[in-house]
């Protein structure tokens, strides 16, 4: 791997740790980028969860004021994002790798939909926001049901699940919105490290440790930025970027394997 190639993966992973602490979807980011290399997409998706491990540790961390008198919420949703995570991984193990390389562009284009209308979804959820009221039974169970759910996806692939999960979220909660996020990086940060212990247990030869580390050494620097500044960006700037990358990725894999 040349400097040049190590730089596009250390910047690709300062970018998707920012996206992941502000919106989610950064693996719209990183993925395309080792598919470029000539990764294997199964490896590259592998070594992606991995390395993005450090960027959810380093988001999470900034936004720890906004997750003041959160801990409830977490408890009830963190082992919901565990068990959710060990299915997808065990999945991604279990299934053969043309069936991971025969839904990757399905997941791809959901996530960039997700991305294209996410604004939509966080306007409809919040004209249904009511903050600081109680949360009803069904809504709890619907949240954690929803939480698996997202869990599942994020063990296998994990494009887009923070637009997922924020959206879930503000549907179902009480929780300010930016609590909400601060607990959706939370979630994610589960999702990712316990997927990426699965992979290092069970399935080492499909780890690249050395895009894992560029993609890390990216992300914690992401996650800081992220939490510190990456408010102030223009969103639609942030999700320009993701889309046009994401579709690179999605014509790089479906039409130069």
């Amino acid at each position: 791997m040349s400097w040049l190639e190590m730089g596009a993966v250390i910047l690709a992973g300062v970018w998707a740790g920012a996206i992941n602490t502000l919106v989610g979807s950064g693996t719209l980011v990183t993925f395309p980028v080792l598919l470029a290399l000539g990764t294997p997409a199964v490896t590259a998706n592998v070594s992606n969860s991995i390395g993005l491990v450090a960027g959810g540790v380093s988001g999470s961390i900034g936004y720890l004021p906004e997750l003041k008198g959160m801990g409830r919420r977490v408890a009830q949703l963190v082992p919901m994002s565990v068990l959710g995570a060990i299915t997808g991984a065990l999945l991604l193990l279990w299934l053969p790798p043309e069936a991971f390389e025969a839904v990757v562009p399905v997941l791809i284009g959901i996530g960039i939909l997700l991305v294209i209308f996410g604004p939509r979804l966080q306007a409809w959820t919040k004209s249904r926001h009511e903050e600081g009221g109680s949360m009803p039974t069904s809504h709890l169970v619907a949240l954690m049901a929803g939480v698996l759910v997202a869990g599942v996806y994020g063990g296998y692939f994990g494009a887009a699940q923070g637009v997922i999960l924020i959206g879930l979220l503000s549907a179902l909660s009480t929780e300010p919105l930016q609590s909400l996020n601060g607990l959706k990086n939370v979630l994610g940060l589960f999702v990712n490290a316990v997927g990426s212990l699965v992979f290092i247990i069970t399935a080492p030869d499909l780890i690249d440790w050395r895009l894992a580390a560029l993609v890390g050494v990216g992300a914690i620097l992401g996650g800081v930025l992220g939490s510190r500044y990456g408010r102030r960006l223009p969103p639609n700037a942030l999700r320009a970027v993701i889309v046009v990358v994401g579709v690179a990725g999605l014509v790089k894999f479906v039409f130069f394997p």
